[in-house]
């Protein structure tokens, strides 16, 4: 189960930026009209063809949709037609949206933790990571989801030493542990940064999709996922350009 020990990604947003309707950190969600920070939402822009398309990264060209990162979200968005609405043109959803979405947020986080492990930022095991967190010298702890009791311990000390230290759970100790050559691993740090900050981030959102019961799961395309994980806390200005 991923665990998340700080809520409210709006804090992220640059200081002295103000929200806007358009070019602020704020949007507003197409299926529940609700008002969030940009980091706890996912972007979605209309293919040519007029396929729906996650952006990630909030790069791609067109008019964005906004929706919140999170399984009841999607399942409203859905249900009544949303995007659509949205864009007001037919959108078409590809089936099984919320699998394939959930599997570019695995990958994404996959590849931004190589990244972190390349330029220093992440190390890996329980000894190094045990010796980090007392040091105080981490800012973001990711465990592997199906890790049982091998990470209570230092879950403990966590919690302990750093109580406001984010613990996130998004991958297997077997995709965690191809970021480091291994067969498997259950226990990374990252010290605080971009590169945590994003994983962070991506977690939240991955964690929040995923948070549908097994009824919505089949319904909705999310019975492929690799785990459970529990949801984020849950006049249209959710189009940008």
């Amino acid at each position: 189960m991923a665990e998340e020990t700080a809520t409210g990604f709006g804090a992220m947003a640059p200081d002295g930026e103000q929200p806007g309707p358009e070019t602020g950190p704020l949007r507003r969600c197409i299926a529940t009209s609700q008002v969030l920070a940009k980091p706890e939402m996912i972007r979605f822009v209309v293919a040519p063809d007029g396929t729906l398309t996650p952006d990630l990264e909030e790069k791609l060209p067109g008019r964005g949709l906004w929706l919140s990162a999170t399984a009841d979200a999607f399942a409203e968005a859905l249900k009544k037609r949303a995007f659509s609405r949205a864009a007001r043109r037919n959108i078409e959803v590809p089936a099984n949206l919320a699998a394939r979405l959930t599997a570019l947020l695995e990958m994404r986080i996959g590849q931004t933790l190589s990244l972190a492990r390349r330029a220093g930022q992440a190390i890996s095991g329980f000894e190094k990571v045990h010796e980090a967190l007392k040091g105080g010298g981490l800012g973001l702890l990711v465990e592997a989801s199906d890790a049982g009791g091998d990470a209570r311990k230092l879950r403990a000390l966590a919690r302990a030493v750093a109580p406001h230290l984010r613990i996130v759970s998004p991958l297997t100790g077997e995709a965690l542990g191809k970021v480091f050559g291994r067969d498997r691993t259950v226990h990374i740090g990252l010290t605080s940064g971009r590169l945590a900050s994003r994983i962070a981030q991506d977690a939240m959102r991955h964690a929040g999709i995923l948070a549908a019961s097994p009824v919505e799961a089949h319904k909705y395309g999310l019975e492929g996922a690799s785990h459970p994980a529990p949801g984020i806390n849950d006049q249209p200005s959710e189009i940008d350009d």
